[in-house]
């Protein structure tokens, strides 16, 4: 089975809003920069199974993401970054601007509660568009990136289900990705269905977070509801 780049079924990023909301504590940081914003959020597997070579290279992936949207200066504005571990789930680093993100050094260890993970993390990044709405802020379509080296360890109906309902009104675009051993049988159930999910070669992190970054400062820079040409990934390669 072929692998699909990602750029070629990236989705239109657009601006919109689901559901009217007032009210709410003010956000100091929005008010003190209205900018738009893109948020995006990353789910990553920091399993046993990731120990060793994956979690550094993981980890240097991650300072060559900070690193790279810190080079643009929109991006930094606009680009917010949130980090959700698992397992067990824990959001480790809450949405913040790039300028403000601290990429955290991640340790492997326990099982793969993916599911837990996706539902956890999509409600996080709900939270924060209706803080975006509150404020007054216009937003981009959200970025949602799973990294995965195995296969769920818990249920991930849900949260398949999850995935697809949001695609399809719009509300985030998800895109998953193996590490060599994924089980690619059920990431591709929970991958949306026009963006099945994607195998790195062999440990390119950072490749994959400064493709990730070029793409923030793409989107960044455009007008809310504009199509985005982003490049092509140099960090793919065939499911096996």
């Amino acid at each position: 089975m072929t692998s699909t780049d990602p750029a070629a079924t990236l989705p239109e990023q657009r601006s919109y809003s689901e559901t009217g909301v007032s009210g709410g504590l003010s956000d100091v940081r929005l008010a003190e920069n209205p900018e738009p914003r893109c948020a995006c959020l990353l789910l990553l597997d920091t399993s046993a199974s990731m120990n060793g070579e994956p979690i550094r290279e993981l980890n240097n992936g991650l300072l060559t993401f900070k690193e790279e949207l810190m080079s643009d200066e929109l991006a930094s504005k606009r680009v917010e970054v949130a980090v959700l571990t698992f397992g067990p789930p824990q959001l480790v680093t809450d949405f913040t601007e790039a300028t403000s993100f601290q990429p955290p050094t991640l340790q492997a260890s326990g099982d793969t509660p993916m599911g837990a993970a996706v539902a956890m993390g999509l409600d996080r990044l709900q939270g924060r568009k209706r803080t975006y709405d509150a404020n007054g802020i216009t937003r981009f379509r959200p970025w949602v990136f799973l990294i995965t080296d195995g296969a769920p360890t818990d249920l991930w109906g849900t949260a398949a289900q999850l995935v697809r309902d949001g695609e399809a009104r719009g509300a985030f675009s998800f895109y998953a990705v193996g590490v060599k051993g994924a089980n690619f049988g059920i990431l591709n159930q929970i991958a949306p269905p026009n963006r099945p999910a994607a195998q790195l070669d062999g440990l390119k992190f950072r490749e994959l977070f400064s493709w990730l970054s070029k793409s923030m400062h793409a989107v960044s820079r455009s007008t809310p509801g504009a199509t985005v040409n982003l490049s092509t990934p140099g960090w793919l390669t065939t499911q096996s």
